[in-house]
């Protein structure tokens, strides 16, 4: 048995994430995927980190882990940068959240108030400062709700400089493993997988997104983690044609670096299949349209499409296992891992090393659901 060693199943962002905090703590760390890293939902993420925009309802315990998220960001980016040198592409372009009924206005104002008591920068726009902002908006946009510290960063390139950071700090990552069979977990991790050599560890780290169902049947858990579809499509445009995140109900514009402007997402439950289909682009094509008229007639460039790791009641799955505590759940963070990538990190170390976590940690039992049962 390997002393102090942690095995990370997943290469996504939230594995790669817990990886290369793990290794920062002087763990020996191994990162095992069984595709290549970022190929599921972490590489076809917008890579919006709106906490505020994405948790309207309520100061829950979900709200403050994304709130406390977004806070530890630019520390986190620098971390990782000091390893990969690589740029994240991370922007702090703030958001709107636009409204085109007047019924919507109130509710926006409401949901303004709470998060400023919770910690949110906030601010209602009529229509004049709106347009101040962001021109580009159609004419019966009657408002937003701003959010200046909402930013983005680039999906793709993130997942690429979270993975140059771990291999620099000295991470074991192994790509195209296939299927992987945990033989132990009890006394110490025993991994066996088509890939590689047997692994040995104190603690695994399941990271395994839409998948991570997969894993229940060992411990005698209910883990209800499905995959939701999530179409995306670009358009060409320069950089700084539309300066800000913009959420409407319907979904979301965001402007990249590389001079595209991305538009999401259209979800449904199409168990695991990636396809693009024409219904779901139609759909953000005619909404983007109507929210920004210059788009209309412009021609996509990109489509594509990822699977969210979503759970039963939206809240990720994260924390050891009880009837295996050697094991730690970092899974089920749905359209927000991201987002989440330095948290969980967090949070996954702190219980690899045996520290208490924040109280609300609790809200994210990986057992919630087998006591419901």
């Amino acid at each position: 048995m390997v002393r102090d060693a942690v095995i990370v199943a997943g290469g996504g962002i939230i594995g790669l994430a817990c990886a290369f905090e793990c290794r920062l703590r002087g763990f020996d760390v191994t990162v095992v995927e069984k595709g290549r890293c970022g190929g599921q939902a972490s590489g076809a993420a917008a890579g919006m980190l709106a906490p505020f925009s994405e948790n309207p309802d309520q100061p829950d315990a979900f709200f403050e882990l994304c709130r406390d998220s977004l806070t530890m960001y630019e520390e986190w980016l620098a971390k990782v940068r000091d390893y990969s040198a690589i740029d994240a592409e991370f922007v702090r372009s703030g958001s709107l959240n636009v409204v085109t009924c007047e019924a919507d206005i109130q509710p926006m104002i409401r949901r303004m108030r709470w998060q400023r008591k919770a910690g949110a920068r906030a601010e209602w726009l009529e229509p004049h400062d709106l347009r101040r902002l962001e021109p580009a908006l159609a004419e019966e946009v009657m408002g937003a709700l701003y959010y200046p510290d909402e930013a983005h960063v680039y999906a793709p390139i993130y997942v690429e400089t979270l993975e140059e950071a771990c291999r620099k700090a000295g991470v074991t990552v192994i790509e195209g493993c296939g299927a992987v069979e945990l033989r132990e977990w009890q006394e110490g991790i025993v991994l066996k997988g088509d890939g590689f050599e047997t692994l040995y560890g104190e603690r695994l780290v399941i990271a395994t997104g839409a998948w991570s169902a997969e894993w229940q049947h060992l411990f005698d858990v209910h883990w209800p983690v499905y995959p939701i579809r999530g179409q995306i499509c670009a358009y060409p445009s320069v950089f700084g044609e539309i300066r800000h995140i913009v959420y409407s109900s319907q979904g979301y514009v965001v402007g990249k670096r590389n001079d595209t402007l991305v538009c999401g997402a259209s979800e449904d439950v199409a168990g695991f299949d990636t396809s693009v289909t024409e219904r779901g682009i139609g759909r953000l094509i005619r909404w983007s349209g109507r929210l920004i008229p210059a788009l209309k007639g412009r021609e996509i460039c990109l489509k594509w499409a990822g699977l969210r790791p979503a759970t039963q009641d939206g809240f990720p799955v994260l924390g050891p296992v009880k009837p295996a505590p050697r094991v730690i759940c970092a899974f089920g963070h749905y359209r927000n891992g991201i987002l989440l990538s330095p948290a969980t990190a967090k949070l996954v170390g702190d219980w690899a090393e045996g520290r208490e976590t924040v109280p609300y940690a609790e809200a994210f039992d990986p057992m919630r659901f087998t006591y419901d049962y």
